[in-house]
């Protein structure tokens, strides 16, 4: 396909290029340059505390000497594990200045979990919450990580609140307590003890990797999705093209989507270091404090997931709050309901887009225009430098407007690969494309719409959750013969887990054992919300479970 087969193009803003120079640079270079720039502009606003990009650029660099002390080198894997808040930048991109590669890792994640991201990463260092310290410890004796630091979220709360977080954390059960040695670090001493020189080891952008970005992939274990510097470089500067109208210093960006998510990682912290915007944390999406935040802090950016749009506009409350400040939001995650977009344009008088993006193409490829042509019901068109196609799966051969197919890629932003899986990556990318494994079509406009996902895929407010995990967990339980994990519809998540269960002969168990053996095995997300009981599960004739048919009942 070349330029002139872009129908696409067609429909682009008259400022935006189809086609940009992305800087051959470290990813955390853009915290440099803006740090320079505006030095005095606030760049993270958390619970009432503001730091400005000078402070954050000298603790960043204080990050980085600290785990260079530490006798990390470049190619290191650094696992964070924290929710937003100021120090999840600073490790982040403290890690990146000294060549290391950043493994985000979901602080919501079981034992189990975290076990195999740490082994299979051959992560060194992890970065945690003080709450986490017991199950971060019960991990250590399985896996090669040689330093564990714990931040508190007390660390960077303002006057009185950093008195009365600790009070609070009691109330709520969370355990603050963490037994510090020479392997065990305080985040705030290693600072204190670091200086803050400038570091910034010589890298090869197209080919050194930033980050290892975990994803489930179609066979349920998960796998390290290999996002190199450049990857990530341009798709912020493709999303900076996108939301032209967007001006430097002047955004402030409601983060209530984790950075630990490709999607928040980019649309959020990376996209507002680049701009010079101000971060307003927010370490998990609670809609009454949303309301209050938006109403004070007047953010003119809130990308989210479908979920976030709903419980505002369904607030109870929603008209005691001014919203007016909001001028862009980007959908990703899951499919945007056009009723919760019509009516949040209402309420707010700003544009609500959906786009599409995965893990592997870091991860936004396609998007609606903001303010001009876009179409309800369509992922939209994709971003300049990327070309995207709908194809026949098996032989590759591209189909007609309107057919449905698989949906494939290319452009600056897509992976290297699948971390030690060369068949896994064989298997995805193909003759320099990206195969996405969801099934679309294209209209004659180049608008492309996703009809269905080839996985098994499960997405619950925003989550992926892949039924087969779900499935070898149950398969442990002792009275369990057979099981199966469909997503159903759910008003509130978009899906929600539903596990179907056949009992061996003569065992017993009942949906309260259940969910209390499934959440010690996984995250909570991930956990069946609806269990059914059954004599058999629909097969196939080589045995396989047809989850198809359960959907479909």
């Amino acid at each position: 396909m070349d330029m002139s087969e872009k129908v696409w193009l067609e429909y682009y803003p008259e400022e935006v290029a189809p086609s940009y120079e992305y800087p051959k640079q470290n990813l955390a270079q853009f915290m440099i340059d803006t740090a320079k720039k505006f030095p005095q502009q606030t760049a993270i606003f958390f619970y009432g505390k503001k730091i400005t990009y000078e402070q954050l650029l000298k603790e960043t660099y204080q990050f980085a000497n600290s785990l260079k002390k530490l006798g990390l080198e470049k190619g290191d894997r650094v696992a964070i594990m924290l929710p937003n808040c100021p120090a999840s930048i600073i490790a982040y991109y403290g890690a990146l200045m000294i060549g290391a590669i950043v493994v985000q890792t979901n602080p919501l994640y079981t034992e189990r979990e975290l076990e195999h991201q740490l082994n299979d990463a051959g992560v060194k260092v992890v970065i945690a919450l003080d709450h986490l310290f017991k199950r971060v410890q019960n991990v250590l004796p399985k896996v090669e990580v040689e330093h564990t630091i714990f931040t508190s979220m007390k660390d960077y709360l303002p006057f009185p609140k950093n008195i009365l977080y600790p009070i609070k954390a009691k109330k709520d059960g969370l355990s603050m307590e963490v037994s510090y040695d020479q392997h065990t670090h305080s985040f705030k001493k290693l600072l204190s003890n670091a200086p803050a020189k400038p570091i910034n080891v010589l890298i090869d952008v197209e080919e050194d990797l930033a980050l290892l970005q975990y994803t489930g992939g179609t066979t349920g274990v998960s796998k390290g999705v290999m996002l190199t510097h450049y990857n990530l470089v341009a798709n912020t500067l493709q999303t900076r093209a996108w939301v032209y109208r967007s001006e430097e210093k002047r955004e402030r960006y409601l983060a209530m989507l984790p950075f630990f998510h490709v999607f928040g990682m980019t649309t959020l912290m990376n996209l507002s270091i680049k701009l010079g915007g101000m971060l307003i944390l927010l370490p998990k999406f609670d809609v009454n404090m949303a309301l209050k935040l938006i109403d004070k802090m007047k953010p003119t950016t809130f990308p989210g997931a479908p979920t976030m749009y709903l419980s505002l506009i369904h607030h109870p409350k929603i008209k005691n709050y001014d919203l007016s400040s909001i001028n862009v939001c980007i959908s990703g995650a899951a499919p945007l309901p056009g009723e919760v977009q019509e009516r949040f344009e209402e309420i707010t008088g700003g544009k609500l887009i959906e786009g599409y993006g995965l893990t592997e193409a870091s991860p936004v490829t396609h998007a609606n225009n903001i303010w001009e042509k876009r179409k309800l019901g369509s992922i939209g068109i994709p971003f300049p430098d990327t070309i995207a196609k709908v194809v026949e799966p098996e032989t590759g051969k591209e189909l007609e407007n309107g057919e449905v197919g698989e949906l494939i890629i290319q452009g600056p932003q897509v992976m290297k690969g699948y971390w030690k899986r060369p068949e896994e990556t064989s298997n995805t990318l193909k003759d320099g494309w990206l195969y996405t494994g969801d099934m679309a079509k294209m209209d004659d406009q180049g608008f492309f719409y996703i009809v269905d996902r080839k996985k098994d895929l499960i997405i619950a407010g925003g989550f992926n959750i892949y039924p087969r995990e779900i499935e070898e967990v149950l398969f442990e339980h002792p009275a369990i013969m057979d099981a199966a994990a469909v997503g159903v519809p759910d008003e509130y998540r978009g899906e929600t887990v539903k596990a179907y269960i056949v009992l061996k002969k003569g065992a017993t168990t009942d949906e309260k054992e259940l969910e209390k053996f499934c959440r010690e095995r996984l995250a909570a997300y991930k956990i069946p919300r609806i269990y059914e009981f059954r004599d058999s599960l629909p097969k196939s004739l080589v045995g396989k479970t047809l989850r198809r048919l359960l959907e479909e009942e």
